[in-house]
Parts: structure tokens; sequence; C-alpha cells
């Protein structure tokens, strides 16, 4: 048997778990963190290391969001995590994307947001075209980390300060009772948080499967700058006006998409919106497109590549800007809900962040997870979609 002792196990390393672990070891619990590969290699490190909050849906999500933001800001320098730039700059290249940008900016959700210049924009991200631009959003929430890096130390960070055991290349195989069966043997704990990202069959495939979720495939590009070109805030565009449900659910956005379905039907069958954050390097990230199924797609489209490069040339005027690396990400996905928080016993909590915001509302989500968990009333909100 596995040394144990422990209060708490969770299963999975990625942002979800990780989250669940730091909001545990802040009430006092020992946690032991089981990952079946080597490191994180999944959705949490092959995002945008964008936390976002702007145009998360409505209600308890843009408020995980809010929460998660905090979290991030409070950690980062004591993890030793850099962020590489802050904010969101948005411009609106067509009258109904103006429309939305108005429409946001009256909503709760538009705290602390404002429209900017052109002027400004073009001293934020100086590579913007903005000759055809309408408005220009700008939010002030938004981090970006570099997820590669980030969850390493962040994993290293709840090992050296906060004690939680990791035990790596450890596939947990059965959870009875309290008594985990893993490949290295058997650990006893009190209560387990379950982490699976997507996979949907190894752990209470029978509680997953009530939930008709989906695989979501999405492709993204590292582009290299033929010059140096800095970014002060990350971008998105009228793409993501008319897909982010924190927009797209507004009124305003229905004429956005009627007139994006007609100009770019391609793209937007493929779910392609553009979102370019920087790298420490001068590199771009950039991406991505969305095709959903019953299994990650194991080969990328170089058309869908070429559609978001598209856009992006449309964004920015970066002549000559070349791509230096490409590749597929998956995550869980539901029409329903943002998140899935099951009980399959009083002791287990089963939780999949369902849209693809895990790096955005995680830490919230543990958060919420541990309290309900373990009865907790020092924060007032509950476990919402």
């Amino acid at each position: 048997m596995m040394a144990g002792g422990y209060d708490l196990a969770v299963v999975g390393a990625g942002i979800v778990g990780l989250g669940a672990a730091l909001a545990a070891v802040q009430q006092g619990k020992k946690v032991v963190v089981i990952e079946r590969n080597a490191k994180a290699i999944g959705a949490s490190i092959r995002n945008f290391g964008f936390i976002t909050v702007s145009g998360q849906k409505a209600g308890a999500h843009w408020e995980r969001a809010m929460r998660a933001r905090d979290v991030w800001a409070e950690i980062v320098d004591e993890a030793g995590i850099a962020v590489v730039h802050r904010g969101l700059v948005m411009p609106a290249r067509r009258s109904e994307a103006a429309a939305v940008v108005e429409a946001f900016l009256e909503n709760p959700m538009g705290e602390r947001c404002r429209l900017v210049t052109k002027a400004e924009a073009g001293e934020i991200v100086p590579s913007l075209r903005l000759g055809d631009v309408q408005s220009v959003l700008y939010s002030p929430h938004e981090l970006r980390v570099e997820s590669s890096e980030a969850l390493p130390k962040l994993a290293a960070w709840l090992e050296a300060r906060h004690k939680v055991d990791f035990h790596w290349n450890t596939a947990v195989r059965s959870i009875d009772g309290t008594r985990i069966e893993t490949s290295h043997g058997p650990i006893e704990v009190e209560a387990v948080v379950v982490c699976p990202g997507d996979d949907f069959s190894t752990l209470f495939p029978d509680v997953i499967g009530k939930h008709a979720l989906t695989i979501c495939t999405l492709q993204m590009l590292r582009v290299a700058p033929n010059r140096a070109s800095r970014f002060g805030a990350a971008v998105m565009s009228d793409m993501s006006f008319a897909r982010y449900e924190g927009f797209s659910a507004l009124p305003e956005a229905e004429a956005l998409g009627r007139r994006l379905d007609n100009e770019e039907p391609e793209s937007r069958a493929a779910g392609i919106h553009l979102i370019a954050v920087q790298s420490a390097d001068g590199s771009l990230v950039v991406g991505d497109s969305h095709v959903y199924g019953n299994a990650q797609q194991p080969f990328a489209s170089d058309r869908f590549d070429q559609l978001i490069l598209d856009e992006f040339d449309r964004v920015f005027d970066l002549p000559e800007r070349h791509v230096v690396n490409r590749w597929i990400g998956t995550y869980a996905s539901s029409k329903e809900r943002t998140v899935l928080v099951e009980r399959p016993a009083d002791h287990i909590r089963l939780v999949m962040v369902t849209g693809g915001t895990g790096a955005s509302t995680g830490f919230a989500l543990g958060e919420q997870v541990i309290d309900d968990l373990y009865g907790s009333t020092s924060r007032s909100w509950e476990i919402g979609q």
C-alpha cells in the first residue's frame, strides 16, 4: 500500500485538479494529487494561457472567472509564474460588432471595461489594423501566462509551499469507498475529487454518460512575426463577439451572427474565431477552431489553419509572419452547462469544466467544490451551471 493519511485525493493534475488541491490545503487538508502522466499534457497546457473574464457566460460562470482571475493574481509571484501581459483589446470592424460592444458596456459584466480610441488601441497593440474599425472594447481583467510553464510551476509550488504530495505516472483504476486502487498500489483517503478532463470512460462512466458530453477538438498555432511587435494585451475580433456567450447571448449579437454566417460561412461552420496572445520571446499563440464529436480528432486540417490565419491577417498588420508550431487541443463540451459537478458518493465529487474555460475558472470551481464537499460556509456562492 502507498503512503496514506490523506484527507483528500485529487485525481488529475490539470488546472481543475490543482484548483481543488489549492482550495483544500487552504482549508488545512492534507492532499495527494494522482496523475496518470509524467506531467500535465492535456487541455491545461494546450491553450492560450489566457485567463479570460469578459465574454464568459453571464451569471455563475462569469463570477467564477472573476474569482479565478483574482486567485491567479494572488499566487503568480509566489509561485514564480510570469504574467506576460494583462487586459484584452477587441476591435469591432463591423457595425453589428460595435453594437454588441455598446450593449456589453451597459451590462453588469461590462464593469470596469471601456471604449478606447483607435490611437489608444494602437498604443496597446501597435500591429493592429485600425482603418476600418468602428470601435474598440478594452477589458482590464485578463491575465496571460505561458501554460506549459505555469502548470509545472503551480504543481511545484503546491508541493513545496503547501506540502501537497504528487504521484505522477500513476493511473487510478477504481475507487471503492475510501480506497483508491492505482497502478502503484492502493491509497486510503477520506475524500476524493475526480477531475477526468475529457476521459469519459475510466472513472464513473455511467455518471458521465448521463450528460451527453462531446469532445471538442481545436487547432492552434504559434506565429513568429517578421519584426518585433509588442502586445500590451490579448486581442480578439468580431468572430469572438459572435462566439463567446457573454457577448453572443446579448440580443444585439443576433445581427452580427447573421452577417458572419453570410460573409464567413466556412469559418463559422468550423467554429473559428480569433484569439492572439504573446509569449515572452515575442511569438504569438493564435487560434482557434472547434470541431465536436464522440472522440478526439487525430488529424489537423491545413484549411482550418489557413482560415485562422486569414482572420489574423485581417486584424493585424504583420506581413511575412510565419507559423513555427502547430498543435491540437481537446476538451469536454456540453450544450447544457459550463461545468459538471456530480456526487457519486457523499465523499466523492466528479468535476469537469465543459466548455474550454478551465484556465479561466478552475481555481474558483475548485473552491466551490471543496466548500461543497466539506460543508463550508466561508463563501456564499453555490455551484451553478
